[in-house]
Protein backbone atom coordinates (compact mmCIF):
# COMPACT_ATOMS: atom_id res chain seq x y z
CA UNK A 1 0.00 0.00 0.00
CA UNK A 2 2.77 2.49 0.70
CA UNK A 3 4.78 2.04 -2.26
CA UNK A 4 1.10 2.66 -4.38
CA UNK A 5 0.85 5.66 -2.22
CA UNK A 6 4.49 7.02 -3.36
CA UNK A 7 3.66 6.21 -7.06
CA UNK A 8 0.26 7.95 -7.12
CA UNK A 9 1.92 10.75 -5.41
CA UNK A 10 4.77 10.76 -7.35
CA UNK A 11 2.41 10.74 -10.99
CA UNK A 12 0.67 13.45 -9.42
CA UNK A 13 4.00 15.79 -9.11
CA UNK A 14 4.81 15.01 -12.94
CA UNK A 15 1.49 17.21 -14.64
CA UNK A 16 2.57 19.69 -11.45
CA UNK A 17 6.19 19.89 -12.75
CA UNK A 18 5.13 19.92 -16.14
CA UNK A 19 3.43 22.97 -15.77
CA UNK A 20 5.51 24.71 -13.87
CA UNK A 21 8.63 24.26 -16.46
CA UNK A 22 6.20 25.60 -19.25
CA UNK A 23 4.91 28.30 -17.24
CA UNK A 24 8.47 29.26 -16.88
CA UNK A 25 9.36 28.43 -20.65
CA UNK A 26 6.88 31.26 -21.37
CA UNK A 27 7.27 33.66 -19.10
CA UNK A 28 10.92 33.68 -20.03
CA UNK A 29 10.33 34.13 -23.58
CA UNK A 30 10.02 37.95 -23.33
CA UNK A 31 13.13 38.19 -21.48
CA UNK A 32 15.03 36.37 -24.24
CA UNK A 33 13.23 38.52 -26.63
CA UNK A 34 14.41 41.27 -24.89
CA UNK A 35 18.23 40.32 -24.44
CA UNK A 36 18.63 39.00 -28.00
CA UNK A 37 16.85 41.95 -29.87
CA UNK A 38 17.55 45.08 -26.92
CA UNK A 39 20.81 43.83 -24.46
CA UNK A 40 22.90 42.49 -27.17
CA UNK A 41 22.63 45.51 -29.72
CA UNK A 42 23.12 47.42 -26.85
CA UNK A 43 26.08 45.98 -25.65
CA UNK A 44 27.56 46.16 -29.38
CA UNK A 45 26.89 49.86 -29.47
CA UNK A 46 28.94 51.10 -26.38
CA UNK A 47 31.92 48.82 -27.33
CA UNK A 48 31.15 50.59 -30.50
CA UNK A 49 31.68 53.82 -29.23
CA UNK A 50 34.80 52.49 -27.38
CA UNK A 51 36.68 51.66 -30.53
CA UNK A 52 35.64 48.02 -30.69
CA UNK A 53 35.59 47.40 -34.67
CA UNK A 54 35.69 43.59 -34.40
CA UNK A 55 33.15 40.75 -34.55
CA UNK A 56 29.42 41.99 -35.00
CA UNK A 57 30.69 45.33 -35.11
CA UNK A 58 32.66 44.76 -38.35
CA UNK A 59 29.77 45.20 -40.84
CA UNK A 60 28.74 48.89 -40.01
CA UNK A 61 32.31 49.79 -39.40
CA UNK A 62 33.65 48.75 -43.09
CA UNK A 63 31.37 51.50 -44.61
CA UNK A 64 31.52 54.43 -41.75
CA UNK A 65 33.34 57.02 -41.68
CA UNK A 66 35.59 59.49 -39.39
CA UNK A 67 35.22 56.68 -36.95
CA UNK A 68 38.01 56.09 -33.90
CA UNK A 69 39.80 52.63 -34.17
CA UNK A 70 40.72 50.68 -30.62
CA UNK A 71 44.30 49.43 -31.35
CA UNK A 72 44.78 48.15 -28.04
CA UNK A 73 41.87 47.73 -26.02
CA UNK A 74 39.05 50.01 -25.79
CA UNK A 75 39.46 53.92 -25.89
CA UNK A 76 37.36 57.09 -25.49
CA UNK A 77 38.65 59.11 -28.33
CA UNK A 78 34.91 59.40 -30.10
CA UNK A 79 33.56 60.76 -26.84
CA UNK A 80 36.51 63.28 -26.89
CA UNK A 81 35.93 64.23 -30.56
CA UNK A 82 32.23 64.56 -29.53
CA UNK A 83 32.89 67.11 -26.59
CA UNK A 84 35.40 68.98 -28.59
CA UNK A 85 33.20 69.41 -31.13
CA UNK A 86 31.59 73.32 -30.44
CA UNK A 87 28.53 72.38 -32.80
CA UNK A 88 27.92 69.04 -31.02
CA UNK A 89 28.55 70.56 -27.65
CA UNK A 90 25.93 73.20 -28.60
CA UNK A 91 23.40 70.33 -29.92
CA UNK A 92 24.08 68.69 -25.98
CA UNK A 93 23.18 72.01 -24.23
CA UNK A 94 19.78 72.69 -26.23
CA UNK A 95 18.92 68.92 -25.55
CA UNK A 96 19.38 69.36 -21.65
CA UNK A 97 17.50 72.98 -21.58
CA UNK A 98 14.65 72.00 -23.77
CA UNK A 99 14.35 68.88 -21.11
CA UNK A 100 14.50 70.93 -18.44
CA UNK A 101 12.26 73.75 -19.52
CA UNK A 102 9.75 71.81 -21.00
CA UNK A 103 9.25 69.34 -17.73
CA UNK A 104 8.51 72.43 -16.08
CA UNK A 105 5.95 74.25 -18.46
CA UNK A 106 4.88 70.75 -18.47
CA UNK A 107 4.23 69.70 -14.85
CA UNK A 108 3.10 73.83 -14.20
CA UNK A 109 0.32 73.69 -16.85
CA UNK A 110 -0.84 70.27 -15.69
CA UNK A 111 -0.94 71.24 -12.12
CA UNK A 112 -2.56 74.30 -13.02
CA UNK A 113 -5.25 72.01 -14.88
CA UNK A 114 -5.57 69.49 -12.63
CA UNK A 115 -6.21 71.56 -9.64
CA UNK A 116 -9.15 73.41 -11.88
CA UNK A 117 -10.77 69.98 -12.85
CA UNK A 118 -10.17 68.77 -9.44
CA UNK A 119 -11.74 72.18 -7.45
CA UNK A 120 -13.76 73.98 -10.64
CA UNK A 121 -17.45 73.64 -10.85
CA UNK A 122 -19.73 74.08 -13.55
CA UNK A 123 -19.88 73.41 -16.92
CA UNK A 124 -16.05 75.37 -17.95
CA UNK A 125 -14.53 72.27 -15.80
CA UNK A 126 -16.53 70.24 -17.50
CA UNK A 127 -15.54 71.19 -20.88
CA UNK A 128 -11.79 71.42 -19.87
CA UNK A 129 -12.03 68.02 -18.66
CA UNK A 130 -13.13 66.94 -22.16
CA UNK A 131 -10.84 69.05 -23.88
CA UNK A 132 -7.45 68.51 -22.20
CA UNK A 133 -7.40 64.82 -23.77
CA UNK A 134 -7.52 65.71 -27.11
CA UNK A 135 -3.99 66.05 -27.64
CA UNK A 136 -3.75 62.22 -26.85
CA UNK A 137 -5.65 60.98 -30.17
CA UNK A 138 -3.55 63.47 -32.37
CA UNK A 139 -0.97 61.86 -34.01
CA UNK A 140 2.37 63.48 -33.08
CA UNK A 141 3.26 63.97 -36.89
CA UNK A 142 -0.10 65.57 -38.09
CA UNK A 143 0.15 67.74 -34.53
CA UNK A 144 3.66 69.26 -35.10
CA UNK A 145 2.71 69.93 -38.80
CA UNK A 146 -0.38 71.29 -37.58
CA UNK A 147 1.57 73.87 -35.10
CA UNK A 148 4.50 74.65 -37.25
CA UNK A 149 2.16 76.33 -39.98
CA UNK A 150 0.17 77.96 -37.21
CA UNK A 151 2.69 79.71 -35.88
CA UNK A 152 5.97 79.89 -38.10
CA UNK A 153 6.34 83.29 -39.52
CA UNK A 154 4.20 83.01 -43.00
CA UNK A 155 1.51 80.81 -40.92
CA UNK A 156 -1.81 81.06 -39.87
CA UNK A 157 -1.28 83.21 -36.76
CA UNK A 158 1.24 85.55 -38.79
CA UNK A 159 -1.34 86.19 -41.37
CA UNK A 160 -4.13 87.08 -38.94
CA UNK A 161 -2.04 89.52 -36.79
CA UNK A 162 -1.09 91.58 -40.41
CA UNK A 163 -4.24 91.77 -41.13
CA UNK A 164 -4.91 93.86 -38.37
CA UNK A 165 -2.08 95.42 -38.82
CA UNK A 166 0.55 93.97 -35.78
CA UNK A 167 3.69 92.77 -35.57
CA UNK A 168 3.93 89.17 -36.43
CA UNK A 169 8.05 88.77 -36.48
CA UNK A 170 9.54 86.89 -34.07
CA UNK A 171 6.90 83.78 -33.82
CA UNK A 172 8.16 79.92 -32.37
CA UNK A 173 8.02 78.55 -35.69
CA UNK A 174 10.78 76.79 -36.28
CA UNK A 175 12.54 77.79 -33.44
CA UNK A 176 13.93 75.76 -29.89
CA UNK A 177 10.66 78.18 -28.51
CA UNK A 178 8.43 76.10 -30.82
CA UNK A 179 10.09 72.64 -29.96
CA UNK A 180 9.39 73.27 -26.08
CA UNK A 181 5.62 74.07 -27.06
CA UNK A 182 5.49 70.90 -29.24
CA UNK A 183 6.61 68.89 -26.80
CA UNK A 184 4.27 70.50 -23.97
CA UNK A 185 1.38 70.10 -26.39
CA UNK A 186 1.75 66.51 -26.86
CA UNK A 187 2.63 65.49 -23.56
CA UNK A 188 0.27 67.30 -21.95
CA UNK A 189 -2.88 64.79 -21.61
CA UNK A 190 -0.64 61.84 -20.22
CA UNK A 191 0.69 64.74 -17.30
CA UNK A 192 -3.34 65.65 -16.48
CA UNK A 193 -4.47 62.27 -16.33
CA UNK A 194 -1.62 61.25 -14.01
CA UNK A 195 -1.57 64.10 -11.91
CA UNK A 196 -5.42 64.82 -11.73
CA UNK A 197 -5.24 61.26 -10.34
CA UNK A 198 -3.45 62.21 -7.79
CA UNK A 199 -5.24 65.17 -6.39
CA UNK A 200 -8.37 63.07 -6.76
CA UNK A 201 -6.74 60.52 -3.52
CA UNK A 202 -6.35 63.72 -2.05
CA UNK A 203 -9.21 63.94 1.01
CA UNK A 204 -11.34 66.50 1.00
CA UNK A 205 -11.31 66.22 4.93
CA UNK A 206 -7.56 67.22 4.95
CA UNK A 207 -7.82 69.87 2.71
CA UNK A 208 -10.94 71.50 4.78
CA UNK A 209 -9.21 71.36 7.72
CA UNK A 210 -6.16 72.94 6.45
CA UNK A 211 -8.87 75.64 6.03
CA UNK A 212 -10.17 75.83 9.16
CA UNK A 213 -6.71 76.00 10.66
CA UNK A 214 -6.67 79.27 8.87
CA UNK A 215 -4.49 78.38 5.79
CA UNK A 216 -4.29 80.07 2.81
CA UNK A 217 -5.10 79.14 -0.78
CA UNK A 218 -1.38 78.96 -1.82
CA UNK A 219 -0.46 77.16 2.04
CA UNK A 220 -2.86 74.41 1.57
CA UNK A 221 -1.19 74.28 -1.87
CA UNK A 222 2.17 74.28 -0.70
CA UNK A 223 2.07 72.39 2.52
CA UNK A 224 -1.09 69.82 1.69
CA UNK A 225 -1.47 68.95 -1.48
CA UNK A 226 1.84 68.92 -2.91
CA UNK A 227 3.30 66.45 -0.85
CA UNK A 228 0.64 64.25 -1.55
CA UNK A 229 1.22 64.03 -4.94
CA UNK A 230 4.53 64.10 -5.17
CA UNK A 231 5.19 60.74 -6.94
CA UNK A 232 2.80 61.55 -9.24
CA UNK A 233 4.74 64.58 -10.04
CA UNK A 234 7.85 62.97 -10.68
CA UNK A 235 6.78 60.66 -12.20
CA UNK A 236 5.51 63.33 -15.03
CA UNK A 237 8.74 65.00 -14.89
CA UNK A 238 10.47 61.76 -15.66
CA UNK A 239 8.67 60.27 -18.13
CA UNK A 240 8.75 63.59 -19.95
CA UNK A 241 12.28 64.25 -19.96
CA UNK A 242 13.37 61.03 -20.77
CA UNK A 243 10.97 61.31 -24.02
CA UNK A 244 12.22 64.33 -24.64
CA UNK A 245 16.15 63.26 -24.32
CA UNK A 246 15.55 61.17 -27.43
CA UNK A 247 12.41 63.03 -29.05
CA UNK A 248 12.80 63.21 -33.14
CA UNK A 249 9.65 64.19 -34.55
CA UNK A 250 8.65 67.27 -33.01
CA UNK A 251 12.16 68.88 -32.52
CA UNK A 252 12.79 67.19 -36.64
CA UNK A 253 9.82 68.89 -37.89
CA UNK A 254 9.42 71.99 -35.22
CA UNK A 255 12.96 72.72 -34.43
CA UNK A 256 15.67 75.09 -36.24
CA UNK A 257 18.69 73.84 -38.40
CA UNK A 258 21.31 73.84 -35.59
CA UNK A 259 21.47 73.72 -33.37
CA UNK A 260 19.58 70.66 -33.23
CA UNK A 261 18.41 67.93 -30.34
CA UNK A 262 20.65 64.63 -30.12
CA UNK A 263 17.89 62.68 -31.13
CA UNK A 264 17.87 64.64 -34.84
CA UNK A 265 21.52 65.11 -34.70
CA UNK A 266 22.27 61.21 -34.38
CA UNK A 267 19.71 60.62 -37.08
CA UNK A 268 21.64 63.12 -39.35
CA UNK A 269 25.35 61.47 -38.53
CA UNK A 270 23.65 57.93 -39.13
CA UNK A 271 21.85 58.46 -42.63
CA UNK A 272 23.36 61.54 -43.49
CA UNK A 273 26.99 62.03 -42.80
CA UNK A 274 27.86 57.95 -42.48
CA UNK A 275 29.13 58.40 -39.54
CA UNK A 276 27.25 55.64 -37.31
CA UNK A 277 29.83 55.33 -34.30
CA UNK A 278 29.55 59.08 -33.52
CA UNK A 279 25.66 58.85 -33.69
CA UNK A 280 26.11 56.08 -31.08
CA UNK A 281 27.84 58.28 -29.00
CA UNK A 282 25.13 60.69 -29.24
CA UNK A 283 22.43 57.36 -28.39
CA UNK A 284 24.66 56.87 -25.12
CA UNK A 285 24.79 59.63 -23.54
CA UNK A 286 20.90 60.12 -24.40
CA UNK A 287 20.93 56.74 -22.93
CA UNK A 288 23.10 57.73 -19.72
CA UNK A 289 20.54 60.73 -18.79
CA UNK A 290 17.82 58.20 -19.19
CA UNK A 291 19.89 56.01 -16.52
CA UNK A 292 19.85 58.79 -14.29
CA UNK A 293 16.48 60.03 -14.54
CA UNK A 294 15.17 56.50 -13.53
CA UNK A 295 17.11 56.30 -10.83
CA UNK A 296 14.83 59.62 -9.40
CA UNK A 297 12.29 57.26 -10.18
CA UNK A 298 13.13 54.63 -8.23
CA UNK A 299 14.16 57.15 -5.65
CA UNK A 300 10.83 58.74 -5.42
CA UNK A 301 8.79 55.39 -5.78
CA UNK A 302 10.94 54.51 -2.67
CA UNK A 303 10.37 57.30 -0.56
CA UNK A 304 6.40 57.23 -1.23
CA UNK A 305 6.78 53.63 -0.24
CA UNK A 306 8.25 54.27 3.49
CA UNK A 307 5.88 56.95 3.91
CA UNK A 308 3.05 55.23 3.69
CA UNK A 309 4.71 52.16 5.51
CA UNK A 310 5.30 55.05 8.26
CA UNK A 311 1.53 55.96 7.99
CA UNK A 312 0.40 52.65 8.10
Amino acid sequence: MTSVAVAVAGGARRPARRAKAIGTLLASLPVLVTVVFVGVPVVLAVLYTLGDVHGLNSAVASVAQHQVVARHGLTLGAYAHFFESAELRSDLVVTVVVTVVQSLVLVALALALGLFVRFGRGWLTKVVSTLYVVPMFVPVVIASFALVTFWEDRGKLAGFLALFGLPHSGLPGYTTAGVVLGLVWTNLPFAVILIGSGLQGVPDALIEAARDAGAKPLRVLRRVILPAIRLPLVIVIVFSATGALGAYTVPDLMGPNAPQMLGVAMTGYFQSFGQPQMAEVMAVIVFLGAIGLAGIYLWANRASALDRGARG
